[in-house]
C-alpha cells in the first residue's frame, strides 16, 4: 500500500527520537520506525494520536497515493 509519512521530519522538528515518539503514543520504538520506512501502516487510531501530539491533521504527516 502506498501510504507515504512525514514522520521522521515531524519528530526532528520537535527534537524527539524514535523510542520517545512511542511512549507518546503507546507503541514500540521499532513500529516508529518500521512507520518511518513504510514498512508499517499505522491504525487510523495510532495515526490520529500522532497527529494529535503534533497539533496537525493526519493528512499533514501521512499521504495514501494510488499506483
Amino acid at each position: 500500500m502506498p501510504l507515504y509519512n512525514k514522520l521522521k521530519e515531524y519528530r526532528a522538528k520537535v527534537g524527539i527520537n524514535q523510542s520517545e515518539m512511542g511512549r507518546l503514543v503507546g507503541v514500540s520504538r521499532q513500529t516508529i520506525s518500521q512507520i518511518e520506512r513504510g514498512d508499517y501502516s499505522p491504525s487510523v487510531v495510532l495515526a490520529l494520536k500522532i497527529a494529535k501530539y503534533f497539533s496537525v491533521s493526519v493528512e499533514d504527516i501521512f499521504d495514501y497515493k494510488e499506483e
